[in-house]
């Protein structure tokens, strides 16, 4: 099967496989807009997914949602949408969190932060009841590969850098909370042990390694819509 996709896709033009991972994108999000019900506090991540996700909420036309955005860009296409956005200190515990991905494994790990707002996604999605990640079929791969994701603390960023050799920043590109962008550009190998290496290198502020215990629902769209309950992580509900 996997070949048999391989071959559609070389046949496909670009406008035509762009269309297509649009479409899935799409599909995706408004199967996670179905999940939220009035008076819901929802977090909404950052990306190309999640602008397909902001107008199915807003669609839907729900009373009393509170939202909490994980970056300005979201916010801003949020609130043009009418979408009701608080911080997090002011909604608190979220009932749950929807979010994009750049790459899925096979085990529930993810890589976030294509976006550079790892950070507060991460926060998010640990003060979320549930979290809920959304994709098209290409995210999903067989084993997690670089570029991973960084915010780092500006004083001493080459001297962080040196120690996580094999890494570069992101030109000019700072997260929504002024750190440092970065990637590190390693193998992943085992996503744990990485994980744990990144979070205690000093100077780095976060990773974009996210690992299944977070996660409770995975909606990839492809030729259908695939649902992966985490067995491991969050109650799916």
């Amino acid at each position: 099967m996997a070949s048999s996709r391989a071959t559609a896709r070389q046949r496909q033009s670009p406008l035509s496989d762009d269309a297509t991972i649009a479409a899935q994108k799409r599909a995706a999000a408004r199967a996670a807009a179905e999940l939220i019900e009035d008076g819901m506090r929802v977090g909404l991540g950052t990306g190309s997914t999640v602008a397909h996700l902001l107008p199915a909420i807003a669609e839907r036309a729900l009373k009393g949602l509170r939202c909490v955005a994980t970056s300005p860009a979201t916010e801003r296409a949020a609130r043009a949408l009418g979408l009701k956005l608080e911080t997090l200190d002011e909604v608190g515990e979220l009932d749950v969190a929807i979010d994009g991905a750049d790459q899925i494994d096979a085990s529930g790990w993810l890589i976030k932060g294509g976006g550079g707002a790892h950070t507060r996604e991460k926060i998010v999605a640990v003060s979320a009841r549930r979290f809920v990640v959304i994709a098209s079929a290409n995210k999903a791969v067989s084993e997690l590969r670089p570029p991973v994701p960084l915010e780092l603390v500006e004083f001493g960023v080459h001297d962080t850098l040196s120690r996580l050799d094999p890494a570069r920043p992101r030109d000019v590109e700072r997260s929504p909370d002024g750190g440092v962008i970065a990637d590190y550009m390693g193998a992943v190998g085992d996503p744990g042990e990485l994980a744990e290496r990144l979070s205690a290198t000093p100077g780095v502020v976060e990773h974009g390694l996210f690992a299944p215990e977070l996660v409770s629902l995975i909606l990839i769209a492809g030729d259908g819509l695939e649902v992966e309950r985490r067995a491991g992580g969050k109650p799916g509900g």
